[in-house]
């Protein structure tokens, strides 16, 4: 199995990057604009992302499998491309140094494929519109990230 993980330092506590990370306004302000489902253990959140003239690249759906307080969340993908269906999306929150160290990974592909390194590169991008957001109050969620290549 193959992993994804990033490490990223933010400067607010960790109660905000865990509400940034466990709500629909939350997410829609960091990951997607087009967020919607249940975001309570067990349920299920779906995250649209489209071009700016609005046509739809993807679709992924994660069930919520973790909650933990302020600490740590895990998705499970039940819907998307191929290469992610089953594979799991943690955050795991700590403090140092002033900042909330956010963990991320994502975890449990089947192999390395082009795809891998693709997600690997936007995960960056959208943990730093992560950290944009909650330090600035704007972030740069989809469909207004930085594009990296002719995926997206």
């Amino acid at each position: 199995m193959i992993d994804i993980i990033h490490r990223i330092g933010i400067k607010t506590p960790p109660t905000q990057v865990y509400k940034a990370l466990t709500t629909l306004e939350g997410l829609g302000n960091w990951w997607t604009e087009e967020v919607k489902g249940d975001e309570k253990m067990g349920g299920k959140i779906e995250f649209y992302f489209r071009s700016k003239a609005g046509e739809l690249i993807g679709k992924m759906v994660m069930e919520v499998k973790e909650l933990s307080d302020s600490k740590n969340v895990r998705w499970q993908c039940v819907e998307g491309p191929a290469e992610w269906i089953g594979t799991d999306i943690t955050y795991e929150l700590s403090v140092a140094d002033n900042q909330t160290i956010v963990l991320f990974g994502h975890r449990n592909w089947r192999e390395a494929v082009e795809m891998t390194s693709h997600c690997s590169m936007k995960w960056a991008v959208f943990l730093l519109s992560l950290r944009e957001y909650l330090e600035t109050g704007k972030g740069k969620p989809s469909p207004n990230d930085l594009k990296i290549d002719n995926w997206n």
